[in-house]
């Protein structure tokens, strides 16, 4: 247990940010199953929106340092790679 003051405020900020960052990349998450989920329906319009969705949800959180910037980019370049080989499928 700490005992300075110092390292009782920074416990409860610890404590503080990660719940935060908890719930953010449990947002990402669930964004990330929305978008998995509507290319799995085949529908290439509403996959193009979730994308979107997605690319902004991550971009937030990276911005925020939760996640790192690369892992965003990775992320988003796998999501749309499989985006785009669905359009490639459909015409």
């Amino acid at each position: 247990m700490a005992h300075s003051l110092q390292a009782k405020k920074r416990a409860k900020q610890n404590i503080k940010n990660r719940t935060i960052n908890r719930a953010r990349k449990s947002q990402v998450k669930t964004q990330i199953k929305h978008f998995e989920e509507t290319l799995d329906s085949g529908n290439v319009e509403a996959a193009t929106k979730q994308l979107r969705l997605v690319t902004k949800k991550l971009d937030k959180t990276a911005s925020t340092s939760t996640i790192h910037k690369k892992t965003a980019a990775r992320k988003k370049s796998r999501l749309a790679r499989r985006l785009n080989a669905l359009k490639a499928k459909k015409s």
